[in-house]
Parts: C-alpha cells; structure tokens; sequence
C-alpha cells in the first residue's frame, strides 16, 4: 500500500474514533500569518494539504480561516482577539510575531506554530522538549554553521557579511546574534543594518556598500517581504547576497542551503491533526526540519559579480533560471 494511501486512511479511521461523522459540525482550524511571502505562503499550503490527507477536507467536516496581519504588529493584535472570539478547535500561528501575539491572547485553545526560529527564547514553550500549556509546534531553526561553511565556498576571501534585520523581531535578534557569534569565532565580522519596517530595507540594504563583502539574509520576514531591494543593491554593487530560505533564491539571490517551507507546513499540518484527534500541545515535543537542499542561480552570481563553479552546480539540489 502507498504511503499517502495508508496515511489517509489512518486519518480517516482517527476521525471517525473523535467521533466527526457525516452531519455533524465541522472542526473550526484558524490560521494566522504575521505577513505574506512565498515562504510563509507555502506553509500555509502545506498545512492544508496535510490536513486534507489526514482526513480533514474543506467544506465537509473542516472550515478553515486565515488571515494575514501584513506585517503590522497591530493588526495581528486584531486577528488574535477576533480569532480568540471565534473559539476554535486549534488556531495555527505562522512566523514568531504572529505566534508571540496569538499565545499571549488564547489561553485556552491549542495554538501550533509555524517558522519560529527560537521559541524558547520567544517564551513561546518551557522547553522543546516538553512545551508545556497549550502550545507548541514546528521550528525552523537554522543552520547557522552550514550557511557560513556555504558562504566560504562561495566567497572564499570575504571577511565582512552584511545582514539586515528588524531589531523589532524576536526571530530576527535570535538569528542575528547566533550569526553573530558563529562568524567571530571563525575570524569574521557582521554588520548591521536595522530596518523595522520593508520599506526602510532597501535603505539599509545600501548602507552596507562599501562595508560588506557579502550579504546573508536571515528568515527575517521583513527583510524577506522586500528581498528584491537588497538583491538590487547587490546587483549594483556587486555584492552577493545570500539567503537562508530557498524561495529567496528565485527573486534574484545567489544561493540557499534550507529546507522546504512547504514540507515545514505538511510537518504542523500533522501536528494540527494529532491535536484535533484529542493529542495535547503541551505534551508534544517542538519538532524540525532536517533535511536541506541546496538551491543557486547562476545568472543571479553573475550579476554580482562571481561565478559559481561545477561542482556547486553538480552539488545542488535545484539550479534556478532568472535570467533578466
């Protein structure tokens, strides 16, 4: 029997054990999304493809909502008491603002989240191995290591890495102050650039001419909803940018070593369906992805002034065409 067969009949043999037969009320999941990008988005595709294979279809005995906060700390504010109002069975929280906002609103619901990178130091769970309350959910971490080991292959002589992040983003400090770190212990430097809001990223983006070698860019989700002014600014300047999610590399980044955001969203959308078949969050342990793919665009390298050599291009999982 095939995996995806076998896996929609476990679910539909759990739902029909929660008791969710023809006629009744339909299971209420609500999705809320800090803003919208290609890697965010398809988290959210993923949650609902899982859900649909686990048993859980749409219009039937599912009614899913979302709604994205673009961005704005106060609309998500909006969406977690209105979402709280609703009374869900589960409320799904994309990206550690949205995560922050909808733990600190529903205390008695079961929140699962999505793409945050430190929930422990976002005082989202306990621990990642016991969350405790009633959240918990799926991190995406990153390989901090094997994305400066990448950028020493790629940039072998650059000494300084710039970054720009939102100070205002719990995600974004964690990430930026573990670069940090990593960097001087193998003899390099970050700069900074702030930028709290996207239209102050292309801004920032050429503030580190002159200043960087190269630029790396973290899951930063302000950064990442405007990563075309930073790619610009490489262009221009000829400074390769990099990135830490692989979708970034279709809009013009040089390379990527990540995972797949929609892979991450079939992982909560598993989760999601654990908890609506009576699991609780609070004894569930945080998982995370671990499988990584190398994504490069070699036309992208060439406008920022380097070549990317074969065996690279042998060694990556996919090779994007942009050509302008």
């Amino acid at each position: 029997m095939a995996k995806k067969t076998l896996r929609t009949l476990i679910g539909a043999t759990l739902l029909a054990a929660a008791g969710l037969a023809q006629g009744e009320e339909p299971r209420v999941v609500a999705v809320t999304q800090i803003v919208e990008h290609p890697a965010l988005d398809a988290v959210y595709q993923g949650v609902r493809d899982e859900l649909a294979e686990e048993g859980f279809t749409e219009g039937d005995n599912l009614k899913l909502m979302h709604e994205s906060a673009q961005g704005n700390a106060a609309i998500a504010s909006q969406i977690a008491r209105k979402f709280v109002g609703e009374g869900p069975d589960v409320i799904v929280a994309i990206a550690t603002p949205s995560a922050q906002t909808m733990a600190a609103a529903a205390r008695n619901i079961p929140v699962i989240f999505s793409a945050v990178t430190d929930p422990v130091g976002a005082k989202l769970v306990k621990s990642l191995e016991a969350p405790g309350a009633n959240i918990t959910g799926v991190t995406d971490m990153l390989p901090i290591e094997r994305h400066i080991d990448l950028l020493e292959r790629l940039v072998p002589n650059a000494k300084a890495i710039g970054t720009v992040y939102n100070p205002g983003e719990a995600n974004a400090v964690a990430l930026v102050e573990l670069l940090e770190e990593r960097l001087q212990a193998r003899g390099m430097t970050l700069v900074k650039a702030a930028a709290t809001k996207t239209s102050e990223v292309l801004g920032a983006a050429r503030s580190l001419v002159g200043k960087a070698d190269a630029i790396y860019l973290t899951t930063d989700n302000t950064v990442i909803s405007a990563a075309e002014a930073v790619v610009s600014v490489g262009e221009r300047a000829k400074i390769p940018v990099f990135a830490a999610d692989t979708a970034t590399v279709s809009r013009g980044a040089v390379a990527a070593l990540g995972f797949d955001y929609y892979d991450h969203g079939r992982q909560t959308g598993n989760m999601v369906a654990r908890v609506l078949n009576g699991a609780n969050p609070g004894d569930m342990a945080v998982e995370s992805v671990d499988t990584l793919n190398l994504f490069v665009n070699p036309a992208a390298a060439e406008r920022m002034g380097i070549t990317l050599s074969d065996d690279v291009l042998n060694d990556a999982q996919e090779i994007v065409k942009s050509d302008k």
